[in-house]
């Protein structure tokens, strides 16, 4: 368990459609107290899964289960180290695009009718704005993911770029899937309804209400943008870890979801 103070609290403009976790940074280690249920899991499992699929290290943030001790409260909650280096900075879509155009990405995305277009227009925009010609791969690699663990709250202020003070850009390590595998028990996803019609009810948010609509509109652009390389052994030996931390009945929701998406994508498994 690790103490933390309000001095080490960190407010960013970067918000979730369901308000803001408690975030803390202590020297080069981040760490987020769960909010809505068990955020923290979800980072977990995802981060750590990412190990093995063909992502390189240095395209996600990877996380481990923290229990966190601030004022008279105990949370469970997530550490990542810090990832930003000398004057880069995190740059939302949303924030971007408002500096160089005066209005809002979300609203000009989805006043296009098709996903496909969509997409087109969104990773197109930043690339032209950033010069980062593998935005659109970045993209379908986000969407892959999104599609495959349910994050529902990946929207235009919860997706960036990095900037430094020269007014140049790089790709942002994925990560902020703390949204994903129906982590929202206290409003969305409550432990007591049944798993299957929840997975059935949960919406994306990026450039389609359907994670398959957006997923399809990617691989138009991106086929196979990313391979996964766990099994179920992987799965169980990191809820095993998990289980200190949190519920009997959130492990194995959590399973079996995962279980559920693997066999519905078993198409982005590596044989």
């Amino acid at each position: 368990m690790v103490e933390l103070f309000e001095s080490q609290i960190v407010e960013l403009n970067r918000h979730s459609s369901k308000g803001n976790q408690l975030k803390w940074r202590d020297g080069d280690t981040w760490y987020k107290a769960d909010y809505m249920g068990y955020e923290g899991l979800s980072e977990y499992l995802i981060s750590q899964l990412l190990k093995c699929s063909s992502l390189n290290a240095d395209e996600y943030v990877l996380y481990e289960p923290e229990r966190i001790r601030y004022k008279r409260q105990i949370y469970n909650g997530v550490r990542s180290q810090h990832f930003l280096q000398g004057e880069w900075q995190i740059i939302t879509l949303e924030r971007l695009f408002a500096n160089a155009f005066g209005g809002s990405l979300h609203e000009s995305v989805w006043h296009i009718t098709d996903a496909g277009e969509r997409f087109k227009f969104l990773f197109s925009q930043v690339e032209r704005l950033t010069g980062l010609h593998g935005f659109g791969s970045y993209m379908a690699k986000l969407l892959t993911i999104d599609a495959f663990f349910l994050n529902e709250d990946r929207h235009t202020h919860n997706i960036a770029v990095l900037m430094n003070a020269a007014g140049e850009y790089r790709l942002c390590p994925i990560f902020d899937n703390g949204g994903a595998l129906l982590s929202d028990t206290k409003l969305d996803f409550p432990l007591s309804a049944d798993v299957y019609e929840l997975m059935h009810e949960v919406r994306a948010k990026t450039i389609s209400a359907d994670f398959d609509d957006q997923l399809d509109a990617a691989e138009q652009y991106y086929s196979s943008s990313i391979r996964f390389t766990f099994d179920r052994s992987d799965v169980d030996a990191l809820l095993s870890n998990a289980a200190a931390f949190y519920s009997e009945a959130e492990i194995e929701r959590v399973r079996t979801v995962v279980y559920q998406q693997m066999r519905k994508y078993s198409y982005l498994f590596s044989v």
